[in-house]
């Protein structure tokens, strides 16, 4: 026997109000049906089964990924994969992207052009993840400014170099969005929130069984209205809603489709922070300095999403799952940089730098679909759980940029009073058009091997052919350069897993990934014609790790060793031209601790220790890297708590803090970004069974510290820049559930 183991146009504040009109109006309409269910519970039965459709408890720890790629608990996959679940984004009111990775060790944010220019722009172990972004287990290509997790179950951070799990890129990790499903029992919840700085906001989320409908049929909504000012920044404002309905259709007991739909739309005002030297604010500039034109200025965003998800049991041991999805985001943004021009004007005054009310209109679509086939065999007395598939993808990048002739000749401004409105004449002028098209095919296996009770052998290879081109004409000249670029490669990783209990693992893997040139054609519509023609860049990572259950299993400790290598990194040369010449690596420690100390007390923390070090640079003259030299933006150490403590009489407290050492601001000379703490506070309150009462403190004691950099030390003529982490707010919250 086998050891084999199982609204387009509306003002946005009309839509605010629309979507509470909306929501109250569900509210009503599930409060009459769940009238009725009650008055037909009274009805005395006396034979027949009682199905409990209740509220589950939600938990810290998390056992398995949502990825049909990972088909083994997390307990017996060898790498390190931390879980950012509901609860967490429950208890700290965590709705943007950068919120929810502030969980999570090791991970950093730059500034700038992935700032206030083309969206998020993560680093994960002291390398770039902008192109590495995925939603239930699909890529997402969109670099793009992810404010809000109405519909957000959870976020999966895979770490190091994974290509046979996430395709390109991927060399610090990968980060996978877990969408909200329809779930087998009823719930209704109604949020309300309320906040400094104009905090408010309002959801709904609905869940309905459909027991006439096939077998376990479901529907579920989700509907969001949001709006709030930056804190401390005061000019900095953001507004949104969206709604997601999802339908699962039983079609047999063995056979389930489920329908997805995703509508967001964003009217924000980008933020490019404040100008800096060396990664400190410059002297006079106030933390709350805006160095943008508000009548100008601008970040407009709809995103669009539909997703089929096809599944079929064959057997227990044989499972078919087909995903498809198409795409669309449609994102128009005029950024003014805050970078500024020190030279000829008086002490105290300014020019700005750099791009002034540059406009990107950008829309991205992106068809892919995924097919994985799972199976449960034993060959030779050996337990296999093998995972095959393939993935085929077509992404189009389209942009037009613009600008509108901003003159500043003559001109000079108060550096600790910037206008904030331009007062000059303008003219809106198309600059450049782009075009770029990027295919993927992928086929991939893994295997986990039960060799016998105590050792597993992990094993997983993915071959990718991708195919990247790009068409950009310079206006008004009319100027079309063309680039392209072809890439085949092949992506492995191997480990082994020693289980010492039944609630330990020791393991020891290996893994690849590749970065090709056109890794972020389809997220920034950038192919660089000194890079095309060159090879991928390629990672490779060793970890040695431990996972542990403690207390029942309610408790879970993590802890491994790392290195992670990049051993010919593109360089650029002096004369201008681009060698795979640099070699990189970054190792060292992580250790993760989530779930329950007891039934009252939850605790999720992390930390991680990093060396980064640029090992080979071709020529340090031309300033990219400097040999001997840590990685920029790389903290050496980062720390993240978060804990709750459940008392009597319905009361919770809960208390969180983060913190990233000193660390450099490029790879190439010794500006430092400070050392910082950032502590949060939770203090809630159940009122009675449906009604739920959260009071959210962030930033306590008010720290200034930088969230996001620009990863250049800045001179007189051109400042660098830097964004900060909120300021101190609090938000009131009520959630009322039925």
């Amino acid at each position: 026997m086998g050891m084999h183991k199982q609204a387009g146009n509306l003002p946005q504040r009309r839509l605010l109000a629309s979507a509470i009109g909306l929501a109250v109006a569900s509210w009503a309409g599930a409060g009459m049906a769940a009238e009725q269910a009650l008055q037909q519970a009274k009805t005395p039965v006396e034979l027949g089964s009682v199905t409990v459709k209740g509220q589950q408890a939600e938990e810290y720890k998390t056992d398995t990924s949502s990825s049909a790629k990972y088909a083994v608990p997390l307990l017996d996959t060898p790498q390190t994969i931390t879980v950012v679940p509901q609860a967490l984004l429950r208890e700290q009111q965590a709705l943007s992207m950068k919120q929810v990775l502030a969980n999570v060790s090791g991970i950093t944010f730059n500034a700038g052009e992935g700032g206030g220019g083309s969206g998020d722009s993560i680093n994960i172990r002291g390398f770039s993840a902008n192109a590495n972004m995925q939603i239930d287990g699909l890529r997402d290509s969109s670099q793009n400014n992810r404010t809000d997790t109405f519909n957000i179950e959870a976020v999966e951070v895979i770490k190091g170099p994974n290509s046979v799990f996430g395709g390109s890129g991927t060399t610090g990790g990968s980060i996978n969005q877990v969408s909200k499903q329809p779930r087998q029992r009823d719930f209704t919840e109604i949020g309300a929130s309320l906040g400094t700085d104009n905090y408010h906001r309002l959801t709904l989320d609905t869940n309905q069984t459909l027991d006439e409908v096939g077998t376990g049929s479901a529907f579920r909504l989700n509907l969001m209205a949001h709006e709030n000012d930056v804190p401390s920044r005061e000019q900095i404002d953001r507004e949104r809603w969206g709604i997601a309905p999802s339908l699962l259709l039983g079609l047999s007991d063995s056979t389930r489709l489920t329908l997805s739909y995703l509508h967001q739309n964003d009217n924000n005002m980008p933020d490019y922070g404040v100008p800096a030297f060396d990664g400190k604010r410059l002297a006079g500039v106030g933390r709350d300095a805006y160095f943008g034109w508000k009548n100008l200025d601008k970040e407009e965003i709809q995103t669009d999403a539909f997703t089929v998800k096809f599944e079929h049991d064959f057997s227990d041991s044989l499972r078919l799952q087909n995903l498809s999805r198409y795409s669309r985001v449609e994102r128009d943004t005029v950024i003014s940089a805050s970078h500024v021009n020190l030279t000829g004007v008086p002490t105290g005054r300014y020019v700005p730098a750099g791009p002034q009310a540059y406009g990107r209109d950008v829309t991205s679509e992106m068809w892919i679909n995924q097919t994985n086939l799972t199976a449960y065999f034993d060959t030779l007395g050996l337990g296999h759980t093998l995972v095959t598939g393939v993935e085929v993808s077509r992404e189009d990048y389209y942009r037009n940029t613009y600008n509108h002739a901003l003159n500043f000749a003559g001109k000079d401004y108060d550096l600790g009073n910037p206008p904030g409105y331009y007062a000059g004449a303008t003219s809106k002028t198309r600059t450049a058009e782009t075009s770029t098209e990027l295919e993927n095919q992928a086929v991939y296996a893994f295997d986990t091997i039960a060799l016998n009770q105590q050792w597993d052998l992990s094993l997983g290879l993915r071959y990718d052919w991708i195919t990247g081109d790009s068409k950009n004409t310079a206006l008004p000249a009319g100027t079309t350069t063309r680039l392209s670029s072809r890439d085949k490669e092949l992506s492995g990783r191997a480990g082994v897993v020693y289980k010492p209990a039944e609630n330990g693992r020791i393991y020891l893997a290996y893994g690849t990934s590749f970065n090709p040139a056109a890794e972020a054609l389809a997220s920034s519509g950038s192919l660089n014609a000194a890079e095309s023609e060159l090879d991928p860049e390629e990672n490779k990572t060793w970890e040695l790790g431990t996972k542990w259950e403690l207390l029942d299993n309610r408790l879970q400790l993590d802890a491994a060793l790392f290195r992670v290598e990049k051993t010919n990194a593109r360089e650029t040369l002096a004369d201008g031209s681009t060698a795979l010449a640099g070699e990189q690596r970054v190792q060292g420690v992580e250790l993760g601790v989530s779930g329950r100390i007891s039934e009252q007390w939850n605790v999720y923390a992390n930390y991680t220790f990093l060396d980064s070090e640029t090992l080979k640079a071709a020529d340090t003259a031309a300033g990219i890297a400097k040999e001997g030299q840590a990685l920029g933006n790389t903290p050496p150490r980062s720390f993240n708590l978060w804990s709750t403590y459940e008392l009597p009489a319905g009361w919770r407290v809960g208390y969180g803090a983060r913190y990233a050492s000193e660390r450099n601001v490029t790879s190439s000379d010794n500006a430092k970004l400070d050392a910082y703490w950032v502590h949060n506070a939770m203090l809630g309150y159940k009122v009675n069974q449906e009604l739920d009462l959260q009071l959210n403190m962030n930033n306590l004691f008010d720290k200034d510290y930088v969230q996001s950099v620009r990863q250049n030390v800045g001179a007189n003529t051109r400042s660098s820049a830097i964004e900060y982490g909120d300021a101190r707010s609090a938000v009131l919250s009520a959630t009322y559930r039925f």
